[in-house]
């Protein structure tokens, strides 16, 4: 486990501290050849999003639902990244991911004003309903008139 020793910057308000990441290694799944069994390119990405002073509540709540499976019971986010042989480069795509992530978080999504349907789209609705209905009657067994 490595603490990172830099600041990332999220966006004018958001700034994540070192003590908040912390990043470990280990191997990669998948072909790489003899180098596959040698080398910890995967890289694990932990952030201690619950104990960040820096997230706003609203913030950590959508980011919660965001992350799914990747927020552990503690309140870690961990970005796991395995997509290239390179350590240097899936060390680079799992902090750009976490920042998405956490950027995504901050947009509040706009609350839903219900509508009620239109006069006509009742009326055609009804209509496509009763063709349906038609179609399918017909589909039945053929009745002998005799």
């Amino acid at each position: 486990m490595w603490h990172i020793g830099l600041i990332m910057q999220i966006n004018d308000n958001i700034t994540i501290q070192d003590w908040e990441l912390t990043e470990s290694f280990t191997r990669s799944q998948g072909p790489g050849g003899q180098n596959v069994n040698k080398v910890a390119t995967a890289v694990e990405l932990r952030f201690e999003a619950d104990r960040s002073p820096n997230l706003p509540r609203s913030v950590k709540i959508r980011l919660k639902k965001i992350a799914g499976r990747k927020w552990t019971l503690e309140g870690a986010l961990i970005v796991r990244v395995e997509d290239t042989r390179s350590q240097a480069r899936n060390r680079e795509i799992a902090r750009k991911r976490l920042k998405e992530m956490i950027v995504k978080a901050t947009h509040r999504q706009k609350n839903r004003i219900a509508t009620r349907p239109t006069f006509g789209s009742q009326k055609r609705r009804l209509a496509s309903k009763v063709q349906r209905g038609t179609v399918k009657s017909l589909r039945g067994k053929v009745k002998d008139d005799e």
